[in-house]
């Protein structure tokens, strides 16, 4: 019996031993990580004060305060140079980061890609422009982390799809921005990087997973920027942080996630497909990017892109547009002012000429949990348990990890002590530990066909009405940190249209007033259950802070839905 003891005691100490080399194997992996980005980031900051030394009389803020548009046709006219707008920018961009975190990294081959515009036959669309991305967008010679420990040892070996034609277009992809980890989550925090901030109030969090390109461009660092979107990640960032943001339909633009791993949501085939696509301060500089993408070179390089190019007569038709609209989905109410906004918007459009038709999206508790959850975690959630394998989860993370990890035996039971709360669960399924999996190939070939029966009952509804568009609400004002990981199933108006595929923009109307915070402190939800508590603490301390709405349209006709984003941008602005 002592041997038998002495040889457990012996091992315990030794699984102790190897657990705490490995926990500080992944530190060291991590402060490197760490350290070569603090790195850039000095280097980056010395090449723009030698740029200042050698050129004093730049003229800052009127460079920086030029609409895209506008600084295009100044570049492609040469009364500013491309060099001045890049390390304009560059200054900028460390600014903003050092105030909100949103960068992981810069691309110190930007200077190159300066050297080789000039030296391009014809000026592309976006000749001279300084472009973000997102961290998991591929770029050669750089990492695509996705905020995982894993992701960090070998960099990406060429630029993705999307990167070639925007170099071919004459833009400069300056600096990777921030994300969650695992880009799972509509916070933008991970356990290397650490936590982003909202660039208008640095207790709010700037939205995600595309939260890194939100602060930046808010904060003024960046005049355009590509995100991803598979359940919001585009247009919750935009919408948090007061930007114009696009979800085209996903196969409109194709080739750019790279995660080495295959690890991303954005990686793997799904029936909710990722959508990559453009964030700026205005619509037409989204209808710029989506034209300057929209081009030959895509559809060679990516044959599986349908060579459709834009269609510039669509988005600057005057034509009166007939325009369903609601200002809730039934599933998550909303905070008061992101209905407000709906409301207002609704009757600016009316007043404009605009047919406004009532419309109510068909079963959304379904789609939620039966359509939109059921496709992650179909599995119970075990593949993407494996990514944080050999890693540290972040602590935003942890209640979807800590659920997922809950054994099938106990997630029965678990249904079966809630089952008298049925009724609830139904309109708000708040814990993934309850989600229904695919236990069969049958199962999953099931689920993929009612999403596609879901699809035809959406569009036949639309086509009843004889709708062009939508106007409906988006999730907003900006949580405060920490808030998004409690409130996964919050998305609901956002998540419908990555389940429909349908492109969708989100355009900033308002700001919450002192009568919204007065509201909001009555606001119930849907039962005043601790969920919508939650949210409620979640939007409470936003007054100032950006209220936007989205606009959707079918798939395949992202410029009528930037012609609704580009009228309600004007609207708002008269206002």
């Amino acid at each position: 019996p002592s041997a038998a003891l002495a040889l457990l005691c012996s091992s315990a100490a030794a699984v102790v031993v190897w657990k705490w080399l490995g926990k500080k194997q992944i530190q060291k992996k991590m402060e490197e990580a760490r350290s070569t980005r603090d790195e850039g980031v000095k280097k980056m900051a010395k090449a723009v004060q030698q740029f200042r030394e050698q050129v004093p009389s730049v003229q800052t803020d009127a460079i920086l305060s030029l609409p895209l548009l506008e600084l295009t046709g100044r570049l492609q006219e040469g009364s500013l140079s491309p060099k001045t707008v890049l390390y304009t920018y560059l200054e900028k961009a460390l600014e903003v980061t050092q105030q909100t975190n949103c960068l992981r990294h810069f691309i110190p081959e930007c200077e190159e890609q300066l050297q080789e515009i000039q030296q391009q036959r014809e000026k592309g669309l976006l000749y001279g422009i300084p472009v973000s991305i997102k961290d998991h967008i591929g770029h050669k010679g750089h990492l695509s982390t996705c905020g995982l420990v894993q992701c960090l040892g070998t960099p990406v070996q060429e630029d993705s799809v999307l990167v070639k034609v925007l170099k071919r277009q004459g833009a400069i992809p300056f600096a990777m921005t921030n994300v969650p980890q695992s880009l799972f989550n509509y916070d933008c925090s991970n356990p290397i990087f650490g936590q982003t901030l909202n660039p208008f109030n640095h207790q709010k969090s700037p939205g995600g997973s595309s939260g890194g390109e939100g602060a930046l461009i808010a904060g003024g660092g960046s005049i355009l920027g590509i995100g991803s979107d598979i359940g919001g990640s585009i247009r919750l960032p935009s919408s948090f942080c007061g930007l114009c943001g696009l979800k085209p339909t996903a196969e409109r633009l194709r080739g750019g996630p790279v995660c080495l791993l295959n690890m991303d949501v954005c990686s793997r085939p799904t029936p909710v497909p990722c959508a990559l696509g453009p964030m700026a301060r205005d619509v037409d500089s989204l209808a710029l990017c989506m034209k300057a993408l929209l081009c030959q070179e895509m559809f060679q390089l990516d044959p599986t892109v349908p060579p459709i190019p834009f269609d510039e007569e669509v988005y600057s038709s005057p034509a009166p547009l007939r325009v369903g609209y609601y200002d809730t989905d039934g599933y998550f109410p909303l905070p008061p002012c992101m209905r407000r906004a709906v409301r207002e918007t609704r009757g600016a459009l009316q007043a404009a000429g605009h047919q406004l038709v009532p419309f109510s999206p068909p079963r959304i508790p379904y789609v939620m949990t039966e359509l939109f959850l059921k496709t992650f975690f179909a599995d119970g959630g075990r593949a993407w348990l494996d990514v944080f394998t050999g890693d540290i989860v972040d602590p935003s993370l942890k209640p979807q990890v800590n659920c997922c990890k809950i054994p099938r035996l106990g997630k029965k039971l678990l249904a079966l002590i809630l089952k008298p709360l049925q009724f609830l669960l139904l309109l708000k399924l708040k814990n993934v530990a309850t989600i229904s999996t695919c236990r069969s190939v049958k199962e999953m070939w099931n689920h993929h066909h009612q999403i596609q029966v879901y699809r035809t009952e959406f569009i036949a509804q639309w086509r009843e009405l004889q709708l062009d568009v939508v106007l409906c609400p988006v999730l907003g004002p900006a949580f405060t940190t920490g808030y998004p990981g409690k409130l996964l199933t919050a998305i609901s108006s956002t998540m419908l249209y990555n389940v429909l595929n349908f492109p969708a923009g989100v355009v900033p109307v308002s700001t919450v007033t002192e009568a919204d915070e007065e509201e909001l402190k009555l606001y119930q939800g849907c039962c005043d259950d601790p969920w919508d508590r939650t949210l409620k603490e979640a939007v409470a301390g936003a007054v100032g802070l950006p209220v936007a709405v989205q606009c959707v349209a079918l798939p395949w006709r992202e410029e009528l839905c930037l012609r609704l984003m580009k009228e309600v941008e004007t609207l708002s602005r008269e206002k």
